[in-house]
């Protein structure tokens, strides 16, 4: 039963296999086409777009602060019950409709030269904003490189595995044939029989290797499917762009130290935190702003039109003689009104408009605005200690990057010494074993030496490639370089 699931395992994945290879409609990924891929789609990258666009908005905050304020306003109201009459000043029972609208405008004169501050701090944000997705972009195309080349030391380890199989066939077609001729024994045919076993074992890890490595960048890709997902073939530049013997690791930390993101996001944030203090400070000093009011009103109710005797009390008292006590009359006049004047013309009859100045002085904020200083400075402390972190963090990793990349390239140059040489003496071994001098079993130890030294190779090439565009990554190379 488990022999059974193993076959039926294999089948299938060297369906999915064969499909990829075999079908022209299958796109196949060149490495500048994912990492633009990557960049396009990663939800990071979009979200630090976001983040630019919101340090944008708060650019156009603050030069919202320069411009005048403008404002209009309304109101409609209803008064129902005892009420002055607004027409006749008499307090009486009714219901009065009044409509008041007007105009207000301020601007700040000065404002302890906040706008200002507030100006360049929204430009630091949004260059600092920028740098974030500029590191988030590199640290994204590093990722997918490191990928891709994952794919290609798997495809190179398959197109290496398959002239093995060949080979031990070979193998096994003379074997057998000595065999047959009595001239080796039986064994020895089944030691290839179980040499070659191995070897196709072999290519079915790596040929799976190969399928997990373009998964995982299709993942990196945020791709959904898999199965006709593949890259092309691209020769991969094994030497470096920089001479690793000619450049120090203090010249390329001095480098990196002018091109890194990182380094560039702590430096904008140091400014940013001086402008902050700047601004704490500028609350500490007085607001001198200018202001203008326009407004006006309308009302449903009569108006006074003029004013006649009133026939039920002609005449009213209004006051005494102080020295006989006698009464003074006149006449009691009552009002005539008529219609309400049109909405425009008491728009015009009752508008009103004041201006001048507003000058606020800070004394006693409950120590607030004081305080606030004092944290915008121990920020500006905490920022220049990020820099100086991020700084140590660069020139740990450049050291370790540096040293990786040198035992890499010594790596890769004895591995491949020791792949020409295997080579060279597996060749011999050939010739030996057709003249049937060399036996099946030292053959197949000759064989296996070889295998192991490309595999060998292989591992020493791919970490050297890596580690150099690593190298060159920091050093400052731009990524579409690499």
């Amino acid at each position: 039963m488990k022999a059974i699931l193993t076959l039926t395992l294999m089948f299938s994945f060297f369906l999915s296999v064969h499909s990829q290879e075999s079908n022209p409609n299958v796109k196949k990924w060149t490495l500048r086409e994912c990492v633009d891929y990557a960049i396009d789609n990663n939800i990071n990258v979009k979200q630090s777009e976001n983040n630019i666009a919101m340090a944008e908005i708060g650019k156009r905050d603050a030069i919202g602060n320069f411009i005048p304020s403008l404002n209009l306003n309304s109101a409609a109201s209803w008064n129902s019950g005892l009420t002055t009459d607004a027409t006749t000043g008499v307090l009486v029972n009714l219901t009065t409709q009044t409509t008041n609208g007007g105009l207000s405008s301020g601007v700040a004169i000065y404002r302890g030269l906040r706008n200002q501050n507030e100006l360049r701090r929204a430009e630091l944000s949004i260059l600092a904003s920028q740098y974030q997705l500029d590191k988030m972009k590199d640290d994204i195309s590093l990722y997918v490189i490191n990928a891709y080349l994952e794919v290609l030391f798997g495809k190179e380890a398959v197109n290496v595995a398959i002239p093995q199989i060949e080979i031990t066939r070979e193998q096994l077609a003379r074997t057998s044939q000595l065999v047959e001729a009595g001239t080796i024994p039986r064994g020895d045919l089944l030691d290839v029989e179980a040499t070659l076993a191995s070897d196709e074992q072999n290519l079915i890890i790596t040929q799976n290797r190969v399928q997990l490595a373009l998964i995982s960048l299709a993942q990196l890709l945020q791709l959904d499917d898999f199965e006709n997902f593949d890259i092309a073939i691209e020769e991969i530049e094994t030497l470096p762009l920089i001479n690793l013997a000619e450049y120090s690791v203090d010249k390329i930390f001095e480098k990196a130290l002018a091109t890194r993101n990182e380094i560039k996001v702590a430096e904008a944030n140091i400014d940013i935190a001086e402008k902050d203090i700047k601004l704490a400070k500028g609350a500490l000093q007085p607001t001198l702003s200018g202001f203008y009011n326009w407004n006006s009103r309308y009302s449903d109710r009569n108006r006074i039109i003029g004013s006649e005797i009133d026939p039920d009390n002609p005449i009213q008292v209004i006051g005494q003689v102080q020295t006989t006590g006698d009464n003074v009359i006149a006449p009691n006049y009552s009002p005539i009104t008529g219609p309400a004047d049109g909405l425009w013309d008491q728009i015009d009859q009752n508008k009103g408009s004041s201006f001048g100045l507003s000058l606020s002085i800070p004394v006693l904020n409950g120590f607030r605005a004081s305080n606030n200083v004092r944290r915008a400075k121990i920020n500006f402390e905490q920022q220049k200690y990020q820099l100086e972190q991020e700084e140590l963090d660069l020139q740990k990793i450049i050291y370790q990057v540096y040293t990786d990349a040198l035992g890499a390239l010594k790596l890769y140059d004895a591995a491949k010494r020791s792949l020409d040489a295997r080579e060279m003496s597996f060749a011999y071994a050939q010739e030996r074993f057709d003249v049937g001098v060399l036996n099946s079993f030292d053959y197949s130890q000759m064989k296996n030496q070889l295998v192991n030294a490309n595999s060998d190779f292989l591992n020493a090439k791919y970490d050297f490639i890596f580690r150099v565009k690593l190298l060159e990554y920091y050093y400052g190379v731009p990524v579409s370089d690499l």
